[in-house]
């Protein structure tokens, strides 16, 4: 357990936090005037370990090598100069800041960080975060790492979970979630929608199925997880080759298919490591999902009977409908594939290149 303190005077920022993984959609742009939740679980942080916020650099002001140097591989609009190892926590988690409101600047519907950190210390008036919940973002509080410290606050270090104590705690991420809007004349509204989770799980997932194809085509078993996928690849890859097979494989779930050269496997929540299969499976290409959305797909949920509440006799069970499903059909989210996909190496193939260039094409067909 880690507080976060103030460099200039040492006050104390944050209550104990614990370290987690940096979630998949840390910066995902959602949809238009939405109202998304707070990212981080209170008593955890994450550190992005890539520079995130002003100043920016368009591509045109980049040397390749330096991108390549970076990590990225094919023209983004604009990489951030800010410094690497941002600090990512709950809002409710911190503590002793004070907002800055001439930092306020170019939000919609609540701050979004625009113009630098927007939240100083109270004890000392450093700037020290940067507090978003505009709407289409995922709340947060972005601690700056030039301007804070970690200290511990006992020595004991607690093991993360195993993969077995995280297949019996079983939290996974529905596929479906009300989605709350801003801007209706009759105040907040909802509709039901695909998790912005899994959208930008899928983005993520999606350019390491592209990048593992190897320019064939790639089939996923049938259900929940080919309608996630199945519609892009189909678009995106030619028809033709024979196809590679992309299956499922984890903890507590059986054995790969020896013939299977593209595995989906979880990536623990807490160590951001990604799970390995034993044996000759570990050669196939592992596609990261988020431990949450792996799970629903590897082990879904069936909707069930619950106990009813209230004034009903023991063991009375309410039949509640199940969670209405979206209108349209599933897309991945655009931004994660394309931060996803400028990352990995195999973006540099001229058809890979190609999808990348033909985004907003991809867009307008929904696939994205």
């Amino acid at each position: 357990m880690f507080v976060f303190m103030c460099v200039g005077c040492g006050a104390r920022l944050t209550t104990p936090l614990s370290q987690v993984a940096l979630p998949v959609h840390a910066h995902q742009k959602y949809g238009n005037g939405s109202q998304l939740p707070v990212l981080m679980e209170s008593g955890t942080f994450a550190v992005d370990p890539e520079p995130w916020g002003p100043p920016w650099r368009t591509w045109e002001e980049i040397d390749q090598d330096e991108a390549a140097a970076r990590g990225i591989y094919a023209p983004v609009y604009a990489l951030s100069d800010g410094a690497s190892g941002a600090i990512v926590i709950a809002p409710g988690d911190t503590r002793g800041t004070v907002l800055i409101p001439e930092r306020g600047g170019g939000y919609c519907c609540g701050l979004d960080g625009a113009d630098g950190p927007n939240m100083a210390c109270e004890a000392c008036g450093l700037p020290v975060a940067s507090r978003i919940d505009d709407c289409s973002l995922w709340q947060a509080v972005w601690l700056a790492p030039n301007a804070v410290r970690r200290h511990p606050v006992d020595d004991a270090e607690a093991a993360p979970l195993s993969w077995a104590e995280l297949m019996t705690e079983r939290k996974g991420t529905p596929p479906f979630e009300p989605i709350a809007t801003w801007g209706s004349r009759l105040g907040s509204d909802q509709w039901w929608s695909w998790s912005p989770q899994w959208e930008a799980a899928a983005g993520q997932a999606l350019a390491h199925l592209l990048a593992a194809s190897e320019g064939r085509p790639v089939t996923v078993p049938s259900g929940l997880i080919a309608e996630v996928f199945q519609r892009a690849l189909d678009a995106l890859l030619p028809a033709g080759p024979p196809a590679r097979r992309a299956v499922l494989a984890g903890p507590g779930g059986p054995a790969p298919d020896a013939d299977a050269g593209i595995l989906l496997v979880p990536v623990h929540p807490q160590t951001g490591e990604t799970w390995t299969p034993a044996g000759p499976a570990a050669s196939a290409y592992p596609v990261p999902l988020p431990f949450g959305v792996w799970l629903w797909l590897a082990f879904p949920e069936p909707h069930l009977p619950v106990p009813a509440s209230g004034g009903m006799p023991d063991g009375v069970l309410r039949d509640n409908p199940p969670a209405p499903r979206p209108p349209h059909l599933f897309r991945a989210d655009s931004g994660t594939f394309q931060h996803t996909l400028v990352r990995l190496p195999a973006v540099r193939s001229p058809w890979l290149r190609e999808i990348l260039e033909n985004l907003t094409p991809h867009m307008r067909a929904r696939l994205f």
